[in-house]
């Protein structure tokens, strides 16, 4: 019993130091989703609110994810026109404002997936700070219905 005890009270002691991570890192991570892949698109996308909680700026760097090949930070930008995606070094997040990660702005390209991200289920990606280093978020993936002409996978999409 005296064993069962030692081990019940190691594991709760261990409880905020797996939490810590994401306090401590001065960065909180709130409404992750992604959208429910297309027919067999090999690519999607994360979109996210980040805030840096501390008193310090911060930058996310990159990320990671085991659902891509390669996961990479982009930005929608008008070329003329034409709406391209490009990738970027790094996107800032300043303590007071959130910064906002959403359809034709900033966001994380999951580029190669693994398979199809079905509606209705969950992914990890793992978000590398400059200052705070790595934050695991899990990503809710919700379901989309397409119009022709823009976005990931050749249709524009509206969440439900």
């Amino acid at each position: 019993m005296e064993t069962l005890r030692r081990a019940a009270l190691a594991a709760l002691l261990a409880l905020p130091a797996l939490a810590a991570p994401a306090f401590a890192a001065d960065i909180r991570v709130e409404d992750a989703w992604a959208r429910a892949s297309l027919g067999q698109a090999r690519n999607g996308a994360a979109y996210m609110i980040v805030h840096a909680t501390g008193a310090q700026p911060d930058r996310l760097v990159a990320a990671a994810s085991p659902v891509a090949g390669k996961v990479e930070l982009h930005n929608h930008i008008m070329v003329g026109n034409v709406a391209q995606m490009r990738p970027v070094d790094a996107i800032e997040v300043v303590p007071g404002s959130p910064t906002v990660l959403q359809p034709g702005g900033l966001h994380v390209m999951l580029l190669d997936l693994t398979a199809p991200l079905q509606a209705g289920q969950k992914f990890p990606i793992t978000l590398r700070f400059e200052r705070a280093g790595e934050v695991r978020v899990d990503v809710d993936i919700r379901a989309v219905r397409p119009t022709p002409g823009h976005g990931h996978g050749g249709g524009h999409m509206h969440r439900n």
